[in-house]
């Protein structure tokens, strides 16, 4: 009986070391860094379809995610991080790392143009959304697999 407690807690300790070596791999935290985009865009998404209420707060704070990301996304590409942990970067990323950063500096650019225009309705929101999406599509379309 101990050995099967010790075996358990050896197995238990292994994966908590795995997992907690793989959280600070640049693929997990780009892949975090894009959660974080995709739930603020999710954010404005409900607002612009109206399921949830208009609300300044939270264009702000989605916003601002993005435009955080933007800064440092490009960071989160080091050589040899190009495969690996179910990545769907494609490697024209690291053959054009000065285009990838222009992308993510344009995100930048537009998350902090709406933050300054800042929408007002919800169909400011969905027309916002576009502009933003658009930007995020332009990267996706260049520098990310296909599934």
């Amino acid at each position: 009986m101990k050995l099967k407690l010790a075996l358990a807690a050896a197995a238990t300790l292994c994966l908590g070391i795995a997992a907690a070596s793989a959280a600070g791999e640049p693929q997990v935290v780009r892949q975090d860094m894009m959660k974080k985009v995709g739930g603020a865009m999710g954010a404005l998404g409900a607002i612009a379809k109206g399921e949830k209420p208009f609300d300044a707060e939270v264009i702000k704070a989605s916003l601002s995610t993005m435009a955080e990301v933007g800064k440092t996304f490009p960071d989160q590409f080091p050589a040899g991080s190009e495969v690996g942990l179910e990545t769907e970067a494609s490697p024209k990323i690291w053959e054009d790392m000065e285009g990838f950063k222009a992308k993510s500096a344009a995100l930048v650019t537009v998350a902090e143009a709406q933050l300054a225009a800042m929408p007002t309705d919800q169909a400011s929101v969905g027309a916002m959304m576009k502009t933003v999406g658009g930007t995020c599509g332009d990267c996706h379309q260049t520098f990310r697999l296909k599934k």
